[in-house]
């Protein structure tokens, strides 16, 4: 494997690498001490875990030794001395049968750099670089590095050959964004489900008003640094486009003179009832201001892109995250709404106020199953339904509000999961969301029918579809297996378990 070519592969994949990335995928020296040099700090070993264990198949073939064999393997910190930041991920594996009895010795000692071993033990050898790619951080190395879920990683694997022999299989890992020659912002934002619009009838002045919950997963990630236009990379086009709007509304708003680059690291598909749109102009409009030494809030940001003209769901779920109720918006003449529309039509408006933001309980599943369907409604389709479906008749809308204040708010306060899929279960068939679910073909309520028997609590739609979800405990692998049987049948389609978000964005200045 030639070194150069792989590096030329990982930029296309994940964007440029600096020297330092540069150095530390290609070296065939000590990376310890070439931490050392670019940090300026001394380097500590912290041993994770060490152990001798049996080579299964691909490790016996990387060693050239037979399957079942003794190997030491060897978990790894390095550590910048200074800050105590974990600046390299390594494994390492060891045959047992090709140490001597001192190196063997010194090698099984905690916190000692296998360079180091080398060399007091005078080993002439030579490093052969097997592979380098990008990975992502699962939680694990999330949590080894304090980075985000999802962020990009650097990984290389080499051998120490002694001797024409492999002695030592290396992998080590790095984040991307630590050594990093250009100061960017990192956003991470959630996705959301709508459970549903609370009052489209507006005789008592209010509309709009909305119920939701933000999501651990799906969720983006996006990255900005100061460029000289607007330069937008990753994701599909329309995720660009609605990156490049809230970009450039951003600069309009704020005056500023210089452009921005922008790297989409996580997306999920816009039109599908999660809330993508209002996310990916929320992350973008925080990252500029951020960016520019400006920490606006969530409503101020939502404003100027143009977002929560009628749900103030997905503002409060990049905020905070949690479950959401917020109140709508005055309607009427002298009201900040003066017709039924969607937020995509009710530009200017500020987020309707929140009333109530708990969180939700973390240990309750939830099932997303989103079918290969055409994608909700939006843009002039969107309007049209509104015009032509709303008011709705004032008995639902109490009968809505009903079951939302007394069922569904103490459901949630007292961690009664039986009461609160309930609610969702009676949500689907008023006000608003009968109209929304009215609109979808037969499979969908099938699909529902169909999770509520396989032991959720509730199942629903979120917004305008496809995406639907089903609320439970630990049964939900059993409600997955069922729902991807029945997306099957329709065609096709996506399942997830997650949990909620209950923090909101998260942002960090690298």
């Amino acid at each position: 494997m030639h070194i150069a070519e792989k590096m030329k592969e990982i930029e296309r994949e994940v964007g440029t690498l600096s020297p330092v990335h540069k150095m530390l995928l290609g070296t065939d020296g000590s990376v310890t001490r070439l931490l050392e040099i670019i940090t300026g700090h001394a380097v500590t070993v912290v041993t994770r875990s060490q152990e001798v264990v049996h080579a299964d198949k691909t490790t016996a073939d990387l060693l050239a030794i037979e399957e079942g064999d003794r190997i030491n393997h060897r978990v790894v910190e390095l550590r910048d001395a200074e800050t105590n930041g974990v600046l390299v991920y390594a494994v390492s594996d060891t045959p047992i049968s090709r140490l001597s009895k001192q190196f063997k010795d010194d090698l099984m000692k905690a916190d000692v750099p296998i360079g180091t071993i080398m060399q007091n033990h005078r080993i002439e050898a030579r490093r052969e670089i097997l592979d380098a790619q990008v990975l992502t951080a699962d939680p694990a190395l999330s949590a080894v590095f304090d980075i985000y879920r999802h962020e990009p990683l650097l990984n290389r694997r080499y051998q120490i050959i002694h001797r024409e022999l492999p002695l030592i299989t290396i992998e080590e890992t790095f984040p991307y964004h630590l050594f990093e020659d250009e100061q960017k912002i990192i956003v991470t934002a959630p996705s959301r489900i709508h459970l549903g619009l609370i009052d489209m009838n507006g005789s008592l002045g209010r509309i709009d008003g909305g119920v939701g919950i933000a999501l651990k997963d799906p969720g983006i990630m996006i990255e900005v640094k100061r460029g000289d236009g607007i330069e937008i990379h990753g994701g599909d086009d329309e995720c660009r486009n609605a990156v490049r709007k809230a970009a450039e509304r951003m600069h309009e708003a704020m005056h500023i003179p210089e452009g921005a680059d922008i790297t989409l690291r996580r997306t999920y598909p816009r039109h599908v009832g999660l809330g993508s749109g209002t996310q990916l102009a929320l992350a973008t409009a925080s990252a500029i201001a951020e960016l520019h030494g400006q920490h606006l809030p969530a409503g101020a940001l939502a404003r100027i892109v143009g977002r929560g003209g009628t749900s103030g769901i997905g503002t409060a779920a990049f905020e905070r995250g949690g479950f959401i109720l917020d109140g709508g918006h005055t309607f009427g003449s002298q009201g900040e709404k003066a017709h039924f529309s969607p937020s995509s039509a009710s530009r200017g408006l500020r987020p309707a106020p929140v009333i109530v933001q708990q969180s939700f309980p973390e240990d309750w599943r939830i099932l997303l199953a989103i079918p290969h369907l055409p994608p909700g409604a939006n843009a002039a389709t969107e309007v049209d339904i509104f015009r032509q479906y709303c008011p709705v008749p004032i008995e639902e809308v109490r009968a809505l509000a009903h079951e939302i204040l007394m069922r569904m708010l103490p459901a949630l306060v007292e961690r009664d999961l039986d009461a609160f899929g309930t609610a969702i279960n009676h949500l689907q068939s008023l006000g608003f969301k009968r109209v929304e679910l009215a609109l979808q073909p037969p499979a969908v309520h099938d699909l529902l029918g169909v999770m509520r028997d396989a032991g959720a609590a509730g199942a629903g739609m979120s917004s305008f579809g496809p995406a639907l979800y089903a609320v439970g405990d630990t049964g939900m692998s059993e409600v997955e297996r069922a729902a991807r049987e029945c997306l099957e049948a329709m065609g096709g389609g996506e399942t997830l378990i997650t949990t909620a978000n209950n923090a909101g964005a998260e942002q960090r200045l690298t």
